[in-house]
């Protein structure tokens, strides 16, 4: 006899929340919404979301687009983001994380990797026309069929997401929650180049687990997360521990100290999600007595070699776990718990969640592998995505089975302690502003600058690197980085150091 397969989805864990709180607020905006996107912040209940969401699932189940289908999201750290993920899945479709800075020569070649049958966007965010990018971008992808987004002033053929909220269909279609079914696509750079890395529902959950476990984090928590979701580790560690918990999401668009510091008071959170530098940089002043309600901060490392060396975490009455994250191959937490504040040991093996506790859920494994890098392996890794090229086809000897992804994260063992240490990031890869670049593409870069110009990366307390660079013909320079496609956001990294000899 078949039984209905009911494994947990992302929308599944919304509605059981729905179930027994619909009255509880669930969705805050960042206060400074109207600066980012040219819109007022909004506060939803959990009933409130679920009419919105129900509303976006209609327009999309309206506007053809089947089910499995790819869906491409490129929005803030703002309801609307949420919002849309949870209706697209409501609608049984699959949602491609498109980062912020990426522009319309990434965002052609990642429509025509995922087929993506349709865009959602924002009218405006921080200044960047974000519309005109979508619909110049779905002009070139063969496989778009529709291009919709939030707020005014949107270009002529692309549909307001606002009007199907304010007048919603009631149009629905009959999913069955399935968690082996794919959730999201995401974006990663290797040392082999671009890749697309799609995610299940049960995958997603698996990462948030092994974060909100890790961390200790109460069911009914008040959490801010200031950290992008346009990536598997900014969904696991935002979207999923938030419906993970059942508490309430408060949002902050990176990045304004003195709102994040205001949002964080006025709102009471006692959980805070973003980059570890961050975090460290908080700490530098009296957390506890600034933010009283503080109890938990989740700090997410982009660059996961730089733990080792990181300063203690000084405040004792609010606790670090360190987010190690991989690219888009995986992530592991280890929370501080000695008296010195400084990082706790990774061992290698099965990852216990939390991994202090005997006999705890095992939410993966880490790896040494025969080249000295780190492998990961286990429920939230994607093996396929990551799977080495195949031999050459006149070679006798089939390729040997892989049952991890390689890092390429350089390792070291120490065998007395059965302890690891990250020495060192991929060869060939470079993180610039939390994104990854090929090297070879900044050394493209740089030649295109002309004679006597300088591209390098320097490291940044914040986002790990940042782009800086010399051109002694500053307008020639944005040009060669324009047909480049690299964004003008990064264009403005490059600064124009000849009149002060930088």
């Amino acid at each position: 006899m078949n039984q209905a397969n009911t494994s947990p989805t992302l929308d599944a864990l919304f509605q059981r929340i729905l179930a027994r709180k619909p009255d509880a607020v669930a969705l805050i905006d960042p206060i400074n919404k109207q600066r980012v996107t040219g819109r007022p912040p909004m506060r939803l209940t959990y009933a409130e979301a679920d009419r919105v969401i129900s509303a976006l699932a209609a327009h999309f189940i309206d506007a053809g687009l089947p089910a499995h289908s790819v869906i491409a999201v490129q929005l803030p750290n703002t309801i609307e983001f949420v919002l849309t993920v949870l209706a697209a899945h409501r609608a049984g479709l699959v949602v491609a994380l498109f980062p912020l800075l990426w522009r319309q020569s990434e965002l052609v070649a990642a429509l025509n990797r995922t087929s993506a049958r349709a865009i959602v966007t924002m009218s405006k965010i921080d200044g960047v026309i974000h519309a005109d990018l979508a619909m110049n971008a779905a002009a070139e992808a063969f496989s778009i069929r529709h291009v919709c987004g939030f707020g005014s002033d949107l270009p002529e053929g692309m549909y307001s997401l606002d009007q199907s909220i304010a007048k919603p269909s009631r149009t629905t279609r009959g999913i069955m929650p399935d968690g082996r079914k794919a959730a999201i696509v995401s974006f990663d750079v290797t040392a082999d180049g671009f890749r697309a890395v799609p995610r299940t529902h049960l995958s997603l959950i698996a990462g948030g687990l092994a974060i909100s476990l890790e961390s200790d984090l109460p069911q009914g928590v008040n959490m801010m997360s200031a950290f992008l979701p346009s990536s598997f580790a900014g969904l696991a560690a935002s979207v999923v521990t938030w419906l993970l918990s059942g508490g309430t999401l408060a949002l902050h668009h990176p990045f304004d100290a003195d709102a994040l510091d205001q949002q964080l008071a006025e709102l009471a959170c006692d959980t805070l999600i973003a980059p570890a530098q961050l975090a460290l940089r908080l700490d530098e002043g009296d957390l506890a007595a600034r933010l009283p309600n503080l109890r938990y901060v989740l700090g997410m490392w982009r660059a996961p070699e730089q733990v080792a060396s990181s300063p203690s975490w000084s405040t004792r009455d609010i606790e670090l776990t360190d987010v190690y994250l991989f690219g888009e191959a995986g992530l592991f937490a280890v929370r501080r718990t000695s008296a010195d504040g400084l990082p706790g040991p990774v061992k290698p093996g099965r990852q216990g969640a939390p991994r202090e506790q005997p006999g705890s859920s095992i939410s993966g494994e880490i790896v040494v592998t025969p080249k000295g890098t780190l492998g990961l392996r286990g429920p939230m890794v994607v093996l396929a995505a990551y799977a080495p090229p195949s031999p050459p086809s006149d070679s006798l000897m089939p390729a040997p089975p892989r049952d991890f992804v390689d890092t390429e994260y350089a390792v070291r063992l120490d065998r007395a302690h059965d302890t690891i240490s990250i020495t060192a990031p991929p060869a060939g890869v470079m993180a610039v502003g939390g994104y990854r670049f090929l090297a070879q593409d900044l050394h493209e870069w740089s030649r295109r600058l002309g004679q006597g110009a300088l591209l390098t990366a320097l490291p940044d307390r914040l986002s790990g690197h940042r782009l800086a660079g010399r051109a002694m013909d500053n307008a020639r320079a944005r040009e060669a980085l324009a047909e480049l496609g690299l964004n003008p956001l990064m264009v403005e990294a490059f600064r124009d150091r000849a009149s002060s000899g930088g």
